[in-house]
């Protein structure tokens, strides 16, 4: 059974590049947000897993 086209499967966010951190104790740094998108892309990942069991082999 393949993948439907309206319900991509989500993609990582791209993580920072080393110096893209200004080292000045931003709050929030830009790992934090990085962090974040991670926590959601997890999130949604699992999510999409449920929705497509066929995938997740």
């Amino acid at each position: 059974m393949a993948v439907k086209d309206d319900d991509p499967k989500p993609q990582p966010p791209e993580a920072p590049e080393p110096l893209d951190c200004c080292g000045e104790g931003c709050v929030p740094c830009i790992y934090d947000v990085y962090d974040r998108a991670m926590e959601q892309y997890q999130d949604a990942l699992a999510a999409w897993l449920a929705r497509h069991p066929e995938a997740s082999g």
